[in-house]
Parts: C-alpha cells; structure tokens; sequence
C-alpha cells in the first residue's frame, strides 16, 4: 500500500512479528500511531487570510473609532485578529500622498483583502490594485465617485457600504431651518475633495428652497480653526454646518468649542460630532456602516466575488439632539423635532 501525504500508512506484509512478540509490537504501532497522527496534523500549516486596512485617520483616532468598529464587526462573525485572522493596519495621519504608498505596500505583501475606510482610502487601493478584493467602508458617493459602475452590480473588484452624508446634506439644512426659524445664513464647514464638492449643487439647491444663503468654507486644518470660524462671524453666518472626513472628524471638539463661544447653531451629518458638544446630527450610523463592512470580508474570504455583492446603503438615519448645547446657546429646541429625535442628550 503506498503511503499518502498527511497520513500514516502501515503494510501489516511488512510488519510480520515472532508469535511472542505480535501483541506487543502491534501494541506499540498502535500507540505511536496514536501519538504521530496528531503531531502531523498539527504540523499542517493553516493559512491565515490576511487583511489590510486602509485608513486616512491618525493612529490615535482610528484605532478609538474607525479601526475598532470593524474589529467588533469581525470579532461578531467569528474572525479574531490575531488569531484566525490577521489585520494589518495602516494610518496615513492625513496624507494623501502616504495613502498612496500605504497601499501599494498592501499589494506588495500580498494581501487577501484590503478595506478601505472612506472615499480617499479606497481611491488609493483603487489606484494600487484592479485584482485584489477591495471593501469599502463608509464612503460617501461610490458611483459619483468612479469606485463602481452600479450599486447593484459593482462588476469590478471593489463592494462595500455607503453612508449618504452628502445626499442628507439638504435634510440637515432643514432640520437647521426648523430650529432656527429666523435663520437667513448658513456656513458649510467641508474638506473640498472631489467626492465631497460633487454634493455641493444638490445642497445649494437645497438651500436655496428653504430661503438659506450658503457660505462655503473649506477646512483648511485644525490650527486654522479658530481664523475660520472669525471668517464665519464676518460673513454674518447665524448658524454652521459640517460636512464630516477624518481630518474634521479629528477636530470635532473643537469646532463644537468653537462653536459654542460663537454661539453658532450647529448640526452635523454623526452622532459622534454631538457627543462631542455640537447642537444636532442627522445620518447613517457610522458604527454600524463600519461593522457591516465586515459582513462583505466574511463573505469574500468564504469565496465570493466583490462583483456579485451589492453595495450596501444604509436604510435608517438617527437625529440625535443636545439639549446641553441648545441650552447655553439659548435655543429652544421646537417640540416638532423633539419629537423626532432618536435620542436626546440631556
């Protein structure tokens, strides 16, 4: 009988033993083959799927909000890092020209997959590999942005979620509008990539229907804060909106410090943005968008094609309210949108 690999094999014509000593040495075959079955299949290397993650955040962000977000997801389907599967991080602390290079050096260690978390992450992967399985995380317009063809048949190598930030832009304008009913104008917070400014037409008009003049004002980085919101006030703005990405999402704080001091109404498109101190937010929930990303890593590790997985949008939006906020503001929050909000903080 020939021997297989991975297995012992035995030729009992081989084996022949004196009378005596049969049982012993069948014994003894036994045991050992007891004891080196398992030591082969234990030696049996197991691949590990291993996994990138492309962030545009600094470490110390990502790793408290982004980056953990889709560890639970994972952990919730049974992927455990470090164990079963391995993650490999990688922050570009707000580089563009690093995310780049971040994600060529993912392709270059040959990765199974690589979840790209936000629009500018997932041009990067995009640009550094058209084979490799590209998850995106929370982008903002997959279609406008040239990620996929169609939401529904993606047809490439790259699926994911969405999280509409930019198609609720009008709603938060109105939801501002209706708190502030004396409300003439309105500033826009927003850091200017083209998958963000391709929002700003839908918004104008938006605006514009409800009688609100627009001040756009682009980020131009947390150490220009506080001449931003000067240039706010000169522009006579009463109340301010943000459009998030990770480099205003680091600042949160202190925009809604800022804001505060200004006693400027504020809303936002995350919840995370009011519990830092803003007035209101209307959106997706950013956590949950995160941890779906990882449904579509469980499925493509399992063997299916990003072409053949829909992207996902989110079908439920919050409106989170700080009454805290509204209070040293001196706003009274109308009943009309107390009464839909899914939370209120006190």
């Amino acid at each position: 009988m020939q021997a297989r690999p991975g297995r012992w094999c035995v030729s009992w014509r081989s084996a022949r033993l004196p009378g005596s000593m049969r049982p012993i040495g069948l014994a003894v075959i036994f045991t050992l083959s007891l004891f080196a079955a398992p030591l082969v299949a234990w030696g049996q290397p197991t691949k590990v799927p291993r996994v990138g993650v492309l962030l545009f955040d600094t470490e110390s962000l990502g790793l408290s909000q982004r980056a953990r977000y889709l560890v639970e997801g994972l952990r919730e389907l049974g992927w455990i890092d470090g164990g079963n599967i391995a993650l490999r991080f990688k922050f570009a602390a707000l580089s563009e020209e690093r995310l780049g290079s971040l994600a060529e050096e993912l392709v270059s260690e040959k990765v199974d997959l690589i979840v790209a978390v936000a629009s500018l992450p997932t041009r990067a992967a995009q640009r550094a590999t058209r084979t490799i399985p590209i998850v995106m995380a929370g982008t903002a317009d997959p279609v406008g942005a040239g990620f996929v063809t169609n939401l529904a048949k993606p047809e490439a190598n790259i699926t994911g979620t969405s999280l509409l930030i930019q198609e609720l832009g009008g709603k938060r304008l109105e939801l501002l509008k209706e708190a502030v009913p004396s409300l003439v104008r309105v500033a826009v917070l927003y850091n200017p990539s083209p998958s963000l400014r391709s929002a700003i037409p839908e918004i104008q008009a938006a605006a514009s229907r409800i009688g609100l003049e627009m001040r756009l004002m682009d980020f131009r980085g947390g150490g220009a804060l506080s001449d931003q919101f000067a240039e706010i006030r000169a522009t006579r703005a009463g109340a301010l909106a943000v459009s998030p990405s990770p480099p205003i999402d680091e600042v949160r704080a202190r925009i809604a410090e800022l804001a505060l001091k200004q006693r400027l109404p504020t809303v936002f498109a995350l919840r995370e943005y009011v519990e830092a101190g803003g007035l209101m937010s209307y959106g997706s929930n950013l956590s949950a968008g995160h941890r779906r990303a990882a449904y579509f890593v469980d499925k493509i590790l399992k063997g299916a094609k990003p072409a053949d997985l829909p992207v996902e949008q989110p079908t439920k939006f919050e409106l989170v309210i700080n009454l805290k906020t509204a209070k040293a503001l001196g706003l009274t929050i109308p009943q009309s949108i107390r009464v839909r909000a899914d939370e209120i903080i006190q």
